[in-house]
């Protein structure tokens, strides 16, 4: 399973590189207006600014998903202690039913 998980990373990097590569071509990022009219702007390449804003996307979708889950391991593991809690006897109920075998004392070993 790892060797499948690494060879997916390695073509995904593969794809972005290629993604980045042949999209090079630098344009104007506009960030923010200023007073003269103009813009605060970066001039970035293509497929980076595409890369980054994918990422930006991405982020708030794989934050709610990793609530989700941390939200059910909680609730998982809280109805695992319930169940525990109430499948298991207590100390004094398991002695109480615990069969009682009576010890022999070595004169009964030697007279059978």
């Amino acid at each position: 399973m790892q060797v499948i998980r690494t060879i997916a990373w390695v073509v995904l990097t593969a794809v972005l590189v290629a993604f980045i590569a042949m999209n090079w071509t630098k344009v104007p990022v506009n960030f923010w207006p200023l007073a003269d009219g103009n813009y605060f702007h970066f001039e970035w390449p293509v497929g980076v600014v595409a890369l980054l804003f994918f990422g930006l996307g991405m982020l708030p979708v794989w934050a709610y998903l990793r609530a989700v889950r941390w939200r059910l391991n909680r609730r998982i593991a809280s109805l695992e202690n319930s169940l525990r809690a109430t499948s298991m006897p207590s100390l004094a109920e398991a002695h109480e039913t615990a069969p009682v075998t009576p010890i022999e004392t070595p004169s009964e070993i030697e007279k059978s």
